[in-house]
């Protein structure tokens, strides 16, 4: 599933864009080449990112049978609610709360100091970094860290 998107059968199966994605993907595309990966069927991705990404922020879509890697890159890093659970490459996983309709959800806006941040500062190897996160949500963790740093 992806994780700006929600579908409920008991509506048709229609999709509920999360809030703040638009402006997570303007403002990330400006610093990473944006990939969308589902494990959904290659005829159900695209409408749905076709809806998502009217400005063509998304660079690549990937559906299940057209990905298989076994080992992650250093520099590359995987956005998801279940990042944990159903990825190969745990070590390269930034966890984000599941979206469940909520109109205050801001778990994408909140994501975005932390990926500028790594953009800006081009870590060696992105799995470190998220190791010294210990599997926390990073969004929450990094504004605590900022503000300790910055005292």
């Amino acid at each position: 599933m992806l994780p700006f998107w929600l579908a409920k059968p008991e509506r048709g199966w229609c999709p509920f864009k999360r809030p703040g994605v638009d402006a997570f993907l303007e403002h990330l595309a400006k610093f990473y080449e944006i990939v969308v990966y589902s494990d959904q069927m290659n005829m159900c991705v695209d409408p749905v990112c076709e809806r998502l990404d009217a400005n063509h922020y998304i660079r690549c879509r990937l559906s299940r049978g057209t990905f298989k890697a076994k080992h992650g890159s250093s520099q590359d890093f995987i956005v998801s609610a279940h990042a944990f659970d159903s990825s190969l490459q745990p070590e390269n996983c930034v966890p984000i709360k599941p979206y469940k309709l909520e109109t205050d959800d801001t778990a994408l806006l909140d994501l975005i100091p932390f990926l500028e941040y790594i953009a800006r500062n081009s870590p060696a190897d992105i799995r470190q970094v998220l190791q010294s996160y210990e599997r926390k949500y990073i969004a929450k963790e990094f504004l605590e860290r900022s503000k300790e740093y910055q005292r």
